[in-house]
């Protein structure tokens, strides 16, 4: 999940649970100062591991605010992470992520199906029956073949682009199948691996087997969508609803608004809450108008969650304390040094990167141990199966984020540039924090004889640039800046992308490395292979020793936020599953 998937809270209880807590609190005595933090927003990081004013209080209006729109609405197109939260106002999937804070929120529980997969044939056939009473806005059943209709249109790739293609790629690796747009075929079943025998029966085969297939399955690319109400391209506008909401009314850029579908039964729905009547979203261009207007309580939480700017995050710290969390995010925040380009074609060299870079100051320019994050001593982000904090390969955390400036000169002389070598660092251009850490690196490695250039590129065309190992080799990036979180919270969905040299890609790469090391790629097989995620975390833990031991990668932070939740808020707490996310799908406002 590249970093333009990213990319608040209002009080808790109901009036009648609030007034009857004030009563008791006032005849005892109470514990006043306890009810004022509660009344502020319920306390900094009340919503970091646990659930910041917890209550099921029904109606009000939940109000987003964003700068950025979303790449789609559409489930089968939308990549951003925020949408991928927000959509399930809207859309259900078989399977979904288990409610409720900490690392248990990465667990998979049933949603539209009465339980998870009934798998056979060594991890190769998944099948489900669907719930009763689960409907669309029109009150008609959802059926197995409007799920089967829906993934299906991930294979339409010339109408609605965008989307992830895992379940393409684990599904149809051949890519045989055309798509529901181009189906000629005489009985129009459609694709063959996947089987709905009635409306309740839904059968995946796979080709190969994929102990992560139903992390794809939870993904919104999974969601049902009728046929009669697909409108191809522009599905994205007006989304048809099997979730408690539906859309009423949506201006691109603009806003949106979202009320009750009086067609949903919420006895067949055991992880969506539904507490708002409405949920209203507006965007806006600036993004520092944004945070004033959060802090005066006009919005109740960042749509985007890309935490509070710059400018008023000192204000929010001194004034505003009670409505923060400071959490992970799940992404990890790096440099990437290409192979392809000399000298990094030597291990050794790149070493002298990794040795020279002073971490404290990478740390700095993302913002500080709040603002920025902790800092990284390897590749795989917690909440990850296999992940581990204290592998310190380079002894970062040893040192204290500080240069080990002798471990560099002895890595240059080991790569026979011992008075050092110039070199081209490629950040985004509109990415101010990650500019900053380019300057960071070249003013470090310049005191070890490395002379970088900083090039800034056209944000919008990353995956023409960066993402085209040709340009990357033409124009001599040496280090690239960049930033991913997991499309789905497993060692394949963080890290495959960026090692498996199997996934390197002429265009819209991620691997910029272009590591390719078999027993890397062979690591992958075995973990996702493997249908136990414990056993898969530790082949994965190995893959991720094998990165290091490669030393193409200099990560910085493991990337966090000071998100803000309105006083109005309840159920306010992060996900794992959502990259750090609130649960949107938990809250509820105070009327």
């Amino acid at each position: 999940m590249t970093t333009h998937r990213t990319s608040k809270r209002r009080l808790a209880a109901g009036t009648a649970v609030v007034l009857a807590v004030m009563l008791t609190a006032t005849a005892c005595g109470g514990n006043e100062k306890k009810d004022e933090k509660a009344a502020a927003g319920g306390g900094f990081n009340a919503g970091i591991g646990k659930i910041a004013n917890p209550s099921d209080k029904k109606g009000g209006e939940l109000k987003f605010v964003g700068t950025q729109e979303a790449d789609s609405w559409d489930p089968q197109r939308g990549y951003y992470g925020f949408m991928w939260d927000f959509s399930r106002y809207y859309t259900r999937q078989l399977v979904s992520f288990k409610p409720g804070p900490g690392p248990e929120s990465t667990e998979l529980v049933p949603d539209l199906a009465t339980a998870k997969a009934e798998i056979s044939d060594e991890g190769k056939t998944y099948k489900y029956t669907l719930k009763d009473n689960v409907t669309w806005e029109d009150g008609t059943p959802v059926t197995a073949q409007d799920i089967k209709y829906g993934i299906q249109r991930t294979w339409a790739q010339d109408v609605i682009s965008g989307g992830p293609v895992y379940l393409q790629e684990v599904l149809d690796p051949k890519l045989e199948y055309p798509g529901p747009y181009k189906d000629t075929s005489p009985d129009k079943l459609g694709l063959k691996q996947i089987e709905t025998p009635d409306a309740k029966t839904i059968i995946f085969k796979l080709p190969k087997a994929n102990g992560d297939f139903e992390q794809m399955l939870a993904m919104p690319a999974a969601s049902p969508v009728k046929q009669e109400k697909d409108t191809a391209a522009k599905y994205g506008l007006k989304p048809f609803s099997s979730g408690p909401y539906k859309i009423d009314s949506y201006e691109p850029n603009k806003s949106m608004k979202l009320s009750r579908n009086e067609n949903y039964k919420p006895e067949s729905d055991t992880i969506r809450k539904a507490l708002p009547d409405t949920i209203s979203v507006t965007f806006m261009a600036n993004a520092d108008d944004m945070d004033k207007r959060l802090m005066n309580g006009e919005f109740d939480l960042d749509l985007n969650a890309t935490g509070i700017g710059q400018a008023a995050r000192a204000t929010a710290l001194k004034d505003h304390k009670d409505n923060l969390d400071n959490g992970q995010t799940g992404f990890i925040r790096y440099a990437v040094m290409p192979q392809t380009v000399a000298p990094f074609d030597n291990i050794e060299c790149r070493k002298a990167v990794i040795y020279a870079a002073d971490k404290k100051s990478l740390q700095t320019a993302r913002g500080g141990p709040q603002a920025g994050g902790d800092i990284a001593p390897n590749m795989l982000p917690l909440g990850i199966k296999g992940s581990d904090a204290k592998y310190d390969p380079f002894e970062v955390l040893k040192n204290d984020g500080k240069p080990n400036v002798e471990k560099a000169k002895e890595a240059l002389k080991a790569c026979g540039k011992e008075s050092g070598f110039k070199t081209t660092i490629a950040v985004r251009n509109n990415k101010p924090v990650e500019v900053a850490t380019a300057v960071s690196l070249q003013n470090a490695l310049k005191q070890v004889g490395i002379e970088a250039d900083v090039d800034q590129f056209d944000g919008a065309q990353t995956s023409g640039v960066i993402g085209s190992p040709k340009v990357v080799k033409e124009k001599g990036y040496g280090i690239i800046i960049m930033g991913w979180g997991a499309d789905f919270p497993t060692g394949q969905g963080f890290s495959q992308p960026l090692v498996d040299g199997r996934f390197i890609r002429q265009s819209g790469n991620n691997n910029f490395s272009e590591l390719n090391d078999p027993a890397i790629n062979s690591l992958f097989d075995q973990a996702i292979a493997e249908t136990d995620p414990n056993k898969a975390g530790e082949i994965y833990k190995q893959m991720n020793q094998k990165v290091s031991e490669a030393a193409v990668y200099l990560p910085f932070v493991y990337d966090k936020t000071i998100t803000w939740r309105s006083s109005r808020l309840t159920n306010a707490y992060t996900t794992d599953a959502y990259n750090g996310r609130y649960d949107y799908a938990s809250l509820g406002v105070l009327k």
